[in-house]
C-alpha cells in the first residue's frame, strides 16, 4: 500500500468515527476553539489554563488538569478552573499509567491524556504513553455520549501536549547544541591554532641543528684530527635532524588535516541552518583535496597489500580548477579511502594475473546537469566482489551497511555524509560495479569559474 493510499484509508475511517460519534453543534464548536486557541497559545503555562478553561466555558463544568511524573509516576496538578480550588482534588484509586479507561468518582469524571506513541515506544507497556488526567465535575451522573466527547477532548489535548513537550524539547537541545559549538569554537578550535607556533618554533630549532651541522661538517673537514673525533658525531647528528624533518612534516600534514575537517564539521553555520553549509572556493581537486587524504592512507595501503593505480583513470596534473568547499570535499575522499582500505579484496584477472588494488581518477561529462551543464565526474575504484544488487538502492542510506560488511568496523555513516555533502554542492553520488570491482563516484557541476590550471615549469 502507498502512502496516498494510507492516508486516504484513515481519511476514510475517521469520517466514520465522526460520523458515530454525531457531535453536536456545541461539541463541535468545542473542539474547534480547542484546536485554533491550542495552535495559538505557545506558552505551554496558557496551554495547561486553556486546556481546563474550555470545558468551563462551554459546559460550566470545573476542571482540573494534572501530568504525570513518569519516574515516580506521581500526579502534579498543572492548571485549574478558579472555582474549582473550593472542592479538594478526586483521590485516584489507580495510578495514572493504569488509567485505561474514563472513570467516576466522588461526582468527578476522570480521563486519562495520552500522548502519541513513539516508533521506540511501539513495544512498550500498555500505558507508557500517559502524559497525566483531567478531571471534571460536577458530574451528577454517567452519560456514555458526554464521555465519548469528552474522552476525544482529552485525547486531543494529549496529542497537542505531547508535540508541545517535542518542541519545548527540540528548543532546548538546539540551545545546548548552539552552546557546544560554542565551547568547542573558544576550547578546542581556536586553542588548536596554538599548535601552528609551536611548528613553527620546532621548524626553527630544527634549522639551526642543520646550521650546526653544517658548521661542524666544515671544521671537521679542515682537520684530519677533527675529522676523526667528529665524524660519528656528525653521521648521528644528520640521521636525527632527517628524522626530524620527517616527523615534522608528518605532524604539519595531520595538523592541517585535523584543522580543516574540525573547523568543517563544528561549523557555526551548519548549527544555525541545521545542516551542512558551504564555504567554496578555487582549488586544484588534485593537490589540493585527493592527494593530502591520499597520503594519509598510503602506509596503511602498502601494509594491507593494496597497490595505488592511477594510470588509466587518475586526475592529470592538469587539472580544471573546481569551485568546492575543500573541507567537506576532503571528507569525501577520506570516507571513500577509508571503505576501499576496509573493503578492498584481490581478484584474478582474465589472464590469470592476482590484482589487489585501488585507482581514482576524474573526467568531463558533457551536458550531465543539462544542456550546456557539464559535470565533473570524480571517484574511487576498489578490486573485490560486486555489492549484491538487491543492496545497491540502500547503501547511501542512514546507517545502512551491507551483509558483507557487518564483520568489519564502521557505522554505516560514511556514504551518507558523501552523499549530504555532494548534494549540497548541486551534485551526486552513486555506485556502479564495473570490471574488476567497485566504483564510488561523485559528480559535481563543472563551475563558471572554472579553468585549466596548467603545471609550472
Amino acid at each position: 500500500m502507498s502512502t496516498f493510499e494510507r492516508v486516504l484509508g484513515r481519511i476514510a475511517a475517521k469520517k466514520q468515527d465522526y460520523g458515530r460519534y454525531a457531535f453536536s453543534e456545541v461539541e463541535y464548536t468545542t473542539m474547534m476553539t480547542f484546536f485554533d486557541l491550542a495552535q495559538e497559545f505557545d506558552n505551554i503555562t496558557e496551554f495547561y489554563h486553556l486546556c481546563v478553561a474550555i470545558p468551563l466555558s462551554f459546559f460550566n463544568l470545573e476542571a482540573r488538569l494534572f501530568l504525570r511524573d513518569h519516574q515516580s509516576n506521581a500526579l502534579h496538578l498543572v492548571a485549574e478552573t478558579e472555582a474549582s480550588g473550593a472542592t479538594p482534588p478526586t483521590l485516584f484509586s489507580e495510578s495514572a499509567e493504569r488509567l485505561e479507561e474514563p472513570l467516576y468518582s466522588k461526582g468527578s469524571l476522570i480521563l486519562p491524556i495520552r500522548g502519541k506513541k513513539l516508533a521506540d515506544q511501539a513495544n512498550a507497556p500498555t500505558g507508557e504513553n500517559v502524559l497525566g488526567v483531567l478531571e471534571l465535575f460536577p458530574v451528577a451522573e454517567r452519560d456514555t455520549k458526554t464521555e465519548l466527547f469528552f474522552e476525544k477532548y482529552a485525547n486531543r489535548i494529549g496529542f497537542n501536549m505531547h508535540n508541545k513537550f517535542l518542541a519545548e524539547k527540540n528548543i532546548e537541545h538546539l540551545r545546548f547544541i548552539r552552546t557546544l559549538v560554542a565551547d568547542i569554537e573558544h576550547n578546542v578550535i581556536v586553542p588548536n591554532i596554538i599548535y601552528k607556533l609551536f611548528l613553527r618554533r620546532l621548524r626553527g630549532k630544527i634549522a639551526k641543528n642543520r646550521e650546526l651541522e653544517s658548521y661542524l661538517a666544515q671544521v671537521s673537514s679542515q682537520s684530519p684530527e677533527a675529522d676523526a673525533f667528529l665524524g660519528d658525531v656528525l653521521k648521528e647528528m644528520r640521521e636525527v635532524n632527517t628524522g626530524l624533518s620527517e616527523e615534522l612534516e608528518n605532524i604539519e600534514k595531520h595538523y592541517k588535516n585535523m584543522s580543516l575537517f574540525l573547523e568543517t564539521l563544528f561549523r557555526r553555520d551548519h548549527f544555525d541552518q541545521g545542516r551542512l553549509t558551504l564555504r567554496t572556493k578555487a582549488c586544484n581537486m588534485k593537490t589540493d583535496v585527493v592527494q593530502p587524504q591520499l597520503e594519509r592512507y598510503l602506509e596503511q595501503f602498502e601494509r594491507a597489500g593494496i597497490a595505488v593505480d592511477d594510470r588509466l583513470s587518475g586526475i592529470p596534473d592538469e587539472d580544471i580548477i573546481s569551485v568546492v568547499d575543500v573541507g567537506l570535499i576532503a571528507q569525501v575522499y577520506a570516507n571513500l579511502f577509508s571503505n576501499a582500505l576496509k573493503y578492498t579484496q584481490e581478484v584474478v584477472t582474465a589472464s590469470g594475473e592476482r590484482k589487489k588494488y585501488i585507482s581514482y581518477g576524474r573526467e568531463r561529462l558533457k551536458d550531465f546537469f543539462g544542456p550546456g551543464k557539464d559535470g565533473i565526474k570524480y571517484n574511487v575504484f576498489s578490486t573485490g566482489p560486486h555489492i549484491p544488487p538487491e543492496e545497491r538502492s540502500s547503501i547511501f542510506e542512514e546507517g545502512y551497511r551491507a551483509k558483507g560488511a557487518l564483520s568489519r568496523p564502521g557505522t554505516g555513516h560514511g556514504l551518507t555524509f558523501i552523499k549530504n555533502a555532494v548534494e549540497i554542492h548541486g551534485g551526486v553520488a552513486g555506485y556502479e560495479p564495473t570490471l574488476y570491482g567497485n566504483n564510488f563516484y561523485f559528480i559535481i557541476p563543472e563551475s563558471d569559474e572554472t579553468e585549466p590550471k596548467k603545471r609550472s615549469g
